[in-house]
């Protein structure tokens, strides 16, 4: 032997073999079990998460690209969606929808006015295009997006919007107060009242 041998061997002098451990008998029935367990769970974490945005994306009544289209919700003084078809609320945000697709769309437009309600913003511009140029499908995004504003519960108005801030291919939109704003008005048109 080789001193290498010589080494080896006297490291490996208490080293004693691994004990044979007893193997544990598993039953049919119980591999049978544990799947069906592991199955229903995957079946519970597969199922579809809620989607809190609630506009549809199915077939809408259409309108034309050129188009005038106004909604205003019971309630809504008509001086204020004068002002608003008129367009003389100052524009706070704006959204611009040309090149979405309809689900795109649908999950910006959810987005959007939830966030500007969030951040106290009533008046905005959302610009959906009119959608002439699609001769064979014309207004798609516009007639959406006609239809998911009127479903949304935050949007008190909307109209279409001035030559000058996009014509038949925008909207302006009137979203409701934010609780906060609602309560500061209160509190100004209140003072030296009793």
């Amino acid at each position: 032997m080789t001193d290498i041998d010589d080494d080896f061997l006297q490291e490996m002098q208490d080293v004693k073999p691994l004990q044979n451990q007893p193997k544990v008998a598993i039953r049919k029935g119980d591999i049978q079990l544990a799947s069906q367990q592991a199955r229903r769970l995957a079946a519970v974490d597969d199922q579809p998460k809620k989607d809190p945005n609630h506009l549809q994306t199915t077939e809408v009544k259409r309108i034309g690209p050129h188009d005038v289209v106004g909604y205003k919700r019971p309630g809504i003084q008509d001086g204020v969606f004068r002002k608003l078809r008129l367009g003389k609320y100052e524009i706070e945000a704006r959204l611009d929808l040309h090149r979405r697709t309809v689900e795109e769309a649908r999950r910006q437009v959810f987005r959007f006015v939830g966030d500007c309600i969030s951040h106290d913003i009533r008046n905005v511009l959302i610009l959906p295009g009119k959608g002439d140029r699609n001769e064979g499908d014309p207004a798609v995004l516009k007639s959406y997006l006609a239809q998911w504003l009127e479903d949304l519960d935050d949007v008190q108005a909307f109209h279409t919007a001035q030559p000058h801030h996009g014509g038949a291919g925008a909207f302006y939109v009137l979203l409701r107060k934010s609780d906060r704003k609602k309560q500061l008005a209160r509190e100004q048109f209140s003072k030296g009242r009793l």
